[in-house]
């Protein structure tokens, strides 16, 4: 990661970049006590860091402002509101974060920032595993794509890691006739670059039977516990898989999440961290 660029240079950054002028703010737009977390975690300009390239013409801030608006509300790129830059600017600067890694870390900040004022280490000890199957738009290739036959449900999976509170650690977006066990091996690895090693303990359900758990043992020396659904004819709550449920449900109050729309799987990955960027932004400054 580059080094963060001196204090002359993000003054003035910040005189050149000054807020878009707009007749009305959504309720999707984030607030100072926001922009105030996630301004520091955005990478800085190309021209700004001496590698070239002229000054960005639309604020930061505002583009912010149009991702989170599309993430929330599930609209087309082409959708966007006249009073938000050019859609092309929005996509082509939200397609470069993502190439940058720029929302896992944004993400990651913001999640250990939320821990530690929790009174928890930054990097988890234990995590929950999960997956959703989502149904993909005419926009989703077929090589990408595929047939969840215990969901019914012709689309993409995206199986997520999430810690004991809740909080997003690591997302893969997979065709949903990837089987939970597979795709897990994938996510794990992911995972033990996003968090570290201090990570031994992971909860999941039956679907990651099987030689799964030797595998994440042997390897990772991570312990892949199976929560059992228990024998009773009605619904109870399972000890630790809740939290992961929840936060599938926290995704999916996100429209662009409840279909996958994207061509790109990654970027439908960008899209559930941008979901969650916004959620944990808003408990950091109490506006849940």
């Amino acid at each position: 990661m580059p080094p963060r660029v001196p204090r002359a240079a993000g003054q003035q950054l910040a005189e050149t970049h000054q807020p878009t002028r707009r007749q009305r703010r959504y309720p999707s737009d984030v607030t100072d006590a926001q922009w105030a977390l996630l301004d520091p975690l955005l990478p800085d300009p190309a021209w700004l860091a001496g590698r070239g390239g002229r000054q960005e013409k639309h604020c930061r801030r505002v583009i912010v402002d149009a991702i989170v608006y599309l993430v929330d509300n599930g609209i087309k790129w082409r959708a966007l509101p006249a009073d938000f830059p050019p859609w092309p600017t929005v996509y082509k600067r939200f397609a470069i974060w993502e190439k940058a890694g720029a929302t896992q870390r944004i993400l990651d900040g913001l999640r250990d920032r939320a821990r530690l004022a929790g009174g928890r280490a930054a990097a988890p000890s234990a995590a929950v595993i999960d997956s959703q199957s989502v149904r993909a738009a005419a926009t989703v290739g077929r090589a990408t794509r595929g047939w969840d036959a215990g969901k019914k449900v012709n689309g993409r999976k995206r199986p997520i890691v999430v810690d004991t509170v809740g909080f997003l650690l690591a997302v893969l977006v997979t065709p949903a006739s990837i089987q939970d066990r597979v795709a897990a091996r994938a996510l794990l690895l992911r995972l033990r670059t996003t968090v570290g090693d201090r990570l031994r303990l992971v909860w999941a359900d039956g679907g990651y039977t099987g030689t799964l758990v030797d595998w994440a043992r042997r390897t990772l020396g991570v312990v892949v516990a199976i929560v059992k659904r228990p024998d009773l004819p009605r619904f109870t709550v399972l000890p630790r898989r809740w939290v992961v449920e929840r936060t599938l449900s926290w995704i999916v109050g996100h429209r662009r999440c409840v279909r996958d729309y994207e061509r790109l799987p990654h970027h439908h990955e960008a899209m559930v961290r941008w979901a969650m960027i916004r959620i944990t932004s808003r408990r950091l400054t109490q506006t849940l």
